[in-house]
């Protein structure tokens, strides 16, 4: 030993002690942490390399009657990232520009953003691309999310509705039917894969909550008679010069909504480029006074009290009556007409005299009873009730107004269903807008059914009513409803609008209706709001309209049957099974191309607009109808070679 080492021995055994305590008190932390400890820290350690993911519930789909989809959802990503986080912003950068398209700078400028915390690279990309991101950019925040899509734009937008950024509805159907349609959203746990490794992944230890797909509902509506009925619609706007029009189509026997539009309307894919107003169903929230298509009212409440009947003769004082100074006048200098004729020919001053009559209680039962007042119970957010004052509310005008259709106020549903209870035989039905909800087991949860509310009155004389109304179609102020070979029923409306507190010289004209008016199977109401002279009455602006749509609807479907009106209807008049249509023609219509480029022309004789059209656009011909019912000549003849995109045409009857 040297004398240096005795010098510092002290010195070197205290500092060694020193190492000594040190390492053995490190020694005995890493013991308490890996073994005492272990467990605990070993939670903390999984609790931080895992996350909990979303399972985004899909949201139930619309559909038309005949399973037409009327809604879509598209899968999107959207794409932010805590800037603060990023280590490699070009290559981060650089791939992002790589897999969307979007420009380098656009992407690197949002990146070195590091004040500003999370920040959205993308909002809504495609699934393609969400789905490239997150498998080749794991640091990055991706979210799945739906976005809801409407394939028939404007078509039924009104009924349908729309759903907002985070995928609720807002309106329509959407939004009334919003707790059957949402679902419930899912989640799931991953683990964080390890440092320099891409990704996380799931183990089936770990917890995950499925999501709850959103049911399917089922609409009574049909897209081609919902077209049908805006097309024509629009068509009368232009002709007339009118403000917006309103219609509504069901089937008079189990209360079904088959189409109902109000116009201007809008499209479901773009909702915020129109406004709040377009948006409205005027059909179910709009109310207005109807004119003459009220008088079915002060008819069927005149023969219930059985102080009037079909003979009775009443004298319409060539056209005016005076009523405590004020006169009410027709449109045509009347003298003496029957009951029947009173109401086919519109005469306000012959209803009048009827409801003086009859009194005030007759004519107020039978307005609530056609429902009138009422709520209908469709189940369509907004509806309105129209109004029917109590009779105690009543002045020395009312019996006289209300019989004509002023001083009451309804819907266009409200007219619709008073119709249907004519066409069925007296019973008022709750008007059903939704056929059924499917869940996402495939089970039914609810599925509609015919719902009586009351009935009217005797069979009897709704079948007077409907005699009437026939009359009305076949030789008074409906004729220009008229369907040649077909029964029509249906009554001309037209009515004053009250605006700023006084009758303006603005009308509404309308016209309700239904056929086969023997075995009634739709029932239409069309309006017209404020259409130039001339045609603002009735007979003439909506009653053509009618007839379009009607038309329209017996040339497209094969459950209508065509029947000459002399022929016997004991039968019944519509063809509503397979049997009891038309047989199968013996002539194949096949699509038969020539190698030189020609087809030759198919039989399309004894089919429907709808079959006919469908064939022939298959075989790449052009279609052009005239008449109604079936198809009875074509030019040019079955088995005629000629060249696609010939015009053929046809005649029906």
């Amino acid at each position: 030993m040297t004398k240096s080492y005795h010098k510092y021995r002290s010195r070197i055994i205290f500092i060694s002690l020193g190492f000594l305590l040190i390492w053995a008190g490190l020694s005995m932390r890493l013991i308490k942490i890996m073994v005492i400890d272990g467990s605990h820290y070993r939670t903390i350690g999984f609790k931080q390399s895992k996350r909990q993911e979303p399972l985004i519930a899909v949201r139930g789909n619309i559909f038309d009657k005949n399973e037409v989809q009327l809604t879509k959802n598209i899968i999107h990503y959207s794409v932010g990232v805590h800037a603060e986080k990023v280590r490699d912003i070009d290559r981060i950068a650089t791939s992002l520009s790589n897999i969307t398209g979007r420009d380098f700078n656009f992407y690197s400028k949002k990146l070195n953003n590091k004040k500003r915390g999370y920040q959205v690279l993308e909002l809504k990309v495609s699934r393609k691309i969400g789905e490239q991101i997150e498998k080749e950019l794991p640091e990055l925040i991706t979210s799945k999310n739906s976005r809801r899509s409407y394939p028939h734009s404007n078509i039924a937008s009104q009924i349908i509705g729309f759903t907002n950024d985070d995928d609720s509805g807002l309106v329509g159907i959407e939004r009334y039917y919003e707790k059957y349609l949402s679902g419930t959203d899912g989640w799931v746990v991953k683990q964080k894969n390890v440092a320099g490794r891409k990704g996380s992944f799931y183990k089936s230890s770990f917890p995950i909550k499925e999501p709850i797909e959103g049911s399917n509902i089922q609409l009574t509506i049909d897209i081609e008679y919902q077209s049908i009925l805006q097309e024509e619609l629009q068509r009368r706007i232009d002709e007339s010069d009118a403000k917006g029009a309103m219609g509504i189509l069901m089937n008079p026997q189990n209360g079904n909504i088959l189409a109902m539009a109000s116009l201007p309307d809008f499209d479901l894919n773009n909702p915020n480029q129109y406004s709040l107003e377009n948006q409205k169903n005027k059909v179910v929230t709009d109310r207005f006074e109807p004119g003459s298509t009220y008088k079915i009212v002060t008819a069927t409440a005149a023969l219930e009290s059985g102080k009037v009947n079909k003979s009775d003769e009443f004298n319409c004082e060539e056209g005016k009556v005076e009523i405590d100074g004020w006169t009410i006048s027709d449109h045509e200098q009347f003298g003496v007409l029957t009951f029947p004729q009173i109401i086919a020919n519109s005469s306000n001053v012959g209803i009048i005299k009827i409801a003086q009559k009859i009194g005030r209680d007759p004519l107020y039962s039978a307005s609530k009873s056609y429902g009138f007042g009422s709520y209908t119970g469709i189940g369509f957010p907004g509806e309105s009730q129209g109004i029917l004052r109590k009779k105690s509310e009543w002045n020395h005008m009312s019996v006289a107004s209300i019989s004509i259709g002023y001083e009451v106020a309804v819907t266009v549903l409200q007219i619709a269903s008073a119709y249907a209870a004519i066409a069925n035989g007296g019973v008022l039905l709750k008007p059903q807008l939704v056929k059924q909800i499917i869940n996402e087991n495939g089970d039914i949860v609810f599925a509609s059914k015919p719902k009586p509310i009351r009935k009217i009155t005797k069979p009897e004389i709704m079948a007077e009513m409907k005699n009437i109304l026939e009359k009305v179609v076949s030789e008074g102020t409906g004729t220009k409803a008229n369907i040649e070979g077909w029964s029509i029923a249906g009554k001309t409306g037209t009515a004053l609008k009250y605006m700023n507190g006084s009758y303006s010289k603005k009308y509404i004209s309308n016209f309700a209706g239904f056929f086969p008016s023997e075995n009634p199977q739709v029932v239409g109401v069309v309006v017209l709001d404020e259409p130039k002279h001339g045609l603002h009455w009735g007979g003439y602006g909506a009653a053509p309209l009618f007839k379009r749509i009607a038309q329209r609807i017996i040339n497209l479907d094969d459950t209508f049957k065509h029947y000459k009106k002399n022929e016997d209807f004991s039968r019944g008049a519509l063809a509503l099974n397979e049997n009891d249509a038309l047989p199968a023609l013996m002539t194949k219509n096949t699509y038969t191309p020539y190698t030189d480029g020609y087809v030759i022309i198919p039989d399309v004789r004894g089919m429907s607009i709808k079959k006919a059209k469908k064939l022939l656009i298959k075989n790449k011909l052009k279609p052009k109808f005239a008449g109604s019912g079936k198809v009875v000549w074509q030019n040019p003849k079955p088995g005629t070679k000629k060249l696609p995109g010939t015009l053929l045409d046809m005649g029906l009857k």
